[in-house]
């Protein structure tokens, strides 16, 4: 497993106003950087999963795109040095609602400020330029990283050649935000948001578990696990590895974020090529809004090719089976597609 760093980013100042002070981003790489500084490949994470997707770890995702990245795969790590970003909000490191608000020494919790989608990106950006990163071969990210792929190719458009958006959208499906809210606020040990580390495990345990089961959880479980009660106790012993760790109030950070996102009256503007990648079996991000997104891109100019991965995986499916598009990925970032 790759050592997770911790890479400070200064004062930020956000989107909505205000400062985020002495931030920090947690982070893994993988390669070496090239002496011109621009072979790098940056990997965005899902929403509620870490900068060890492509690694290791307790939960779902993490090691989920292992066939993706190393040596000789899509993603070569003998070719490109690899970033991959944990996300501002998050719960695996970053700064975020679990760490210590400068003005008062205890956790941000509630009183962590509103983030946006551009703030995460530019996050992304303080931290990369700190590692001598001159420029980005490919912004390559799934769900949630999708969602900052877009970004990165609206907001720095002269730094990213490639973008590869994955089971993703130029816009969220949207939270319900106040719906989370109460059945976060529901559990007893809520205390106003000022709960203890941990102190909504059960409720965490549950929503993970529904959503786990909404990504398509099943089909990857069912031939480890072919008796439904031996797989229903794997998903929830998988549900509350997760809930020990995620913070409730990241939930709603980056719920909040994502609901302000939408980069759709902006594809047309990309100056990236794009791989646009989604799953024939997904239901948060169906391949019916693929002809909708290419048309969009393709009036503006924009050099993209689609991707549809035949898989029963839904959400899971672009990390489950990485065989059945792993040579498309590996062309179009070596530019021989």
């Amino acid at each position: 497993m790759a050592e997770t760093r911790l890479g400070a980013i200064g004062d930020l100042p956000l989107e909505g106003g205000g400062v985020l002070r002495d931030a920090a981003l947690a982070y893994v790489t993988y390669g070496m950087l090239a002496p011109d500084g621009r072979n790098v490949v940056l990997l965005t994470h899902g929403y509620t999963s870490s900068h060890l997707f492509a690694d290791g770890g307790p939960g779902a995702s993490e090691g989920s795109w292992a066939g993706l990245v190393g040596p000789g795969r899509a993603i070569d790590t003998d070719r490109f040095f690899v970033v991959s970003s944990n996300m501002l909000g998050s719960s695996y490191g970053s700064t975020g609602p679990r760490s210590p608000n400068p003005a008062s020494g205890r956790a941000y919790g509630p009183d962590f400020p509103p983030i946006t989608l551009l703030d995460i990106v530019t996050a992304q950006r303080r931290l990369l330029d700190s590692l001598g990163v001159r420029g980005l071969i490919a912004v390559v990210g799934p769900s949630y990283g999708g969602f900052q792929a877009f970004t990165w190719g609206l907001a720095f458009p002269d730094f990213v050649r490639d973008l590869v958006p994955v089971a993703t959208g130029p816009r969220a499906p949207g939270t319900d935000i106040d719906a989370l809210l109460r059945r976060l606020a529901g559990d007893a040990n809520w205390n106003g948001g000022r709960y203890e580390s941990g102190g909504l495990l059960t409720t965490m345990t549950a929503l993970r578990e529904a959503t786990l089961r909404r990504y398509g959880i099943e089909a990857q479980l069912a031939a480890r696990f072919p008796d439904p009660a031996g797989r229903a106790a794997e998903i929830t012993r998988m549900a509350r590895a997760w809930a020990e760790v995620f913070d409730p109030h990241a939930l709603l950070v980056l719920a909040r974020a994502a609901n302000a996102f939408d980069a759709t009256a902006g594809l047309g503007e990309l100056q990236a090529r794009v791989l646009y990648v989604l799953s024939r079996s997904d239901s948060l991000f169906p391949p019916n809004i693929a002809p909708g997104v290419m048309a969009a891109m393709h009036a503006g100019g924009v050099d993209a090719r689609y991707v549809e991965i035949d898989s029963p995986c839904g959400h899971l499916a672009p990390g489950i089976d990485s065989a059945k598009w792993a040579p498309q990925l590996a062309a179009f970032l070596a530019g021989l597609d």
